[in-house]
């Protein structure tokens, strides 16, 4: 299989507007596995990275993409084969190793995950680092019993990638959530991915304890609406802690610990164990339907990346922005 010396990508350099064109094979770090990418995602730490904002590109130039999908065309490993669909997620790609917004990668080898049977590498995409985020979570829930509570689960940051995921998936399981969001227009989206109610964003908590309102929830906001959360959720729930869309800083009280038992779980999806990844990625594939992927995904290619990722650090991105890498 034929694997050209120059591609064409996107890349990032310290103090200069992001550049599209062509990039010698060379540059790539180096890696067991070369894979044809096929198509990328746009995600949040993407966008900041494009856009010149600090703490995600640890070296430059780089090339931005934290995700890809795509066929694999040179192996120095007895694990992957040319011809191969595959995915990479995390292991620090898009921010100190090249990523996903070019033509060509080069990954270390236990990075790479088989492609799911029944998952196209566009389908991949859509999922990316925010579906494998939102079915950790969820089964962080799950494995603490915060699903099995008569109490719905509530998704904060419901309209966006990781949140519509999430929403998606607890529906599938059997567990419409209470889908939280400041966009009111996203509440038709949000009931087609199968939220069970639909509510505005969660307002400050005024004490340290609150009513009863959830079993557990999947939050991607942080800041004040992870302390009004913790401060609402059913004795014995947990809350998985999956993103900072509204702050990183987290103001709050013991008194849902050491009152109500509510665990608080952190999920980093860039650097689980290979065995839970792939597990994660195959129960995505059976739960998250077509129609579901028709939804949530919208697709662009490399050069709409600059402004899709503007729009999305705006707040006028729903669902997930999937990179046509060829296109």
């Amino acid at each position: 299989m034929r694997m050209d010396r120059s591609f064409r990508a996107l890349q990032v350099d310290k103090d200069r507007a992001p550049a599209l064109g062509r990039v010698d094979a060379s540059t790539l770090a180096q890696g067991d596995v070369w894979i044809r990418v096929a198509y990328s995602s746009l995600n949040y730490k993407d966008a900041l990275a494009v856009t010149g904002r600090p703490g995600v590109v640890r070296r430059y130039p780089l090339i931005p993409g934290i995700d890809l999908a795509g066929e694999v065309v040179q192996s120095d490993s007895p694990a992957f084969a040319p011809g191969d669909q595959v995915l990479v997620t995390g292991y620090g790609i898009g921010e100190e190793h090249p990523g996903g917004f070019a033509e060509l990668a080069r990954v270390a080898a236990p990075w790479v995950v088989p492609l799911p049977g029944g998952l196209t590498p566009r389908d991949a995409m859509v999922l990316g680092t925010a579906g494998l985020t939102a079915m950790l979570a969820v089964e962080a829930l799950e494995r603490h019993g915060a699903l099995a509570d008569p109490k719905p689960p509530l998704v904060t940051g419901a309209s966006g990638g990781v949140g519509s995921l999430a929403v998606a998936v607890l529906s599938a399981m059997g567990h419409p959530a209470v889908a939280s969001s400041g966009r009111p227009e996203a509440a038709a989206y949000l009931g087609r991915l199968g939220a069970g109610e639909v509510i505005g964003r969660i307002e400050p908590a005024s004490r340290p304890l609150s009513s009863q309102r959830w079993g557990g929830a999947v939050d991607v906001v942080g800041g004040d609406t992870l302390a009004a959360v913790l401060a609402c959720t059913a004795h014995g729930g947990a809350v998985a802690a999956c993103g900072l869309a509204g702050s990183s800083q987290l103001c709050t009280t013991v008194f849902p610990f050491i009152l109500r038992g509510v665990a608080l779980l952190g999920i980093d999806s860039a650097r689980c164990p290979y065995d839970v990844r792939v597990e994660a990625w195959n129960r995505l594939a059976r739960l998250v339907p077509p129609a579901t992927m028709a939804l949530v995904g919208r697709e662009i290619t490399l050069d709409d990346v600059v402004s899709a990722s503007e729009d999305l650090l705006a707040g006028r991105v729903r669902g997930r922005v999937v990179v046509n890498v060829g296109g």
